[in-house]
């Protein structure tokens, strides 16, 4: 009986030091996964932080290109009018001076014609 319960102690000793081995890889897991966890949480705050940025920068860039469109739209107009108003003024001239020619004409003594 000696032989048995030295075999069964043997058994024991080893059966607790199995246990022991698979407590201490579960630890160095937890303490793992503990460690990727805070990692996971750490990008989920800076996903947050930088959607949180995206969206005011979208923001603010929508604004811009609409207050873009504005200054487009009234440089064009400008443009145009001011076009508009070169156009009549060089017509106004050429009349002005049709009109002063036809003047200095008229304003001109006649000569007798013998």
């Amino acid at each position: 009986m000696t032989q048995q319960a030295a075999a069964l102690q043997t058994y024991n000793n080893q059966l607790v030091t199995c246990i022991e081995d698979l407590c201490s890889k579960r630890d160095e897991l937890n303490r793992q996964i503990k460690l990727e966890e805070e990692e996971k949480d750490q990008l989920q705050h800076e996903i947050r932080v930088l959607s949180e940025k995206l969206s005011r920068v979208n923001e603010s860039l929508a604004q811009r290109l609409t207050a873009r469109a504005t200054f487009d739209r009234t440089i064009a107009e400008t443009e145009a009018a001011y076009t508009k108003i070169l156009e009549s003024s060089q017509s106004l001239l050429s009349v002005l001076k049709q009109e002063a020619g036809n003047l200095s004409k008229a304003a001109e003594p006649r000569r007798k014609e013998h």
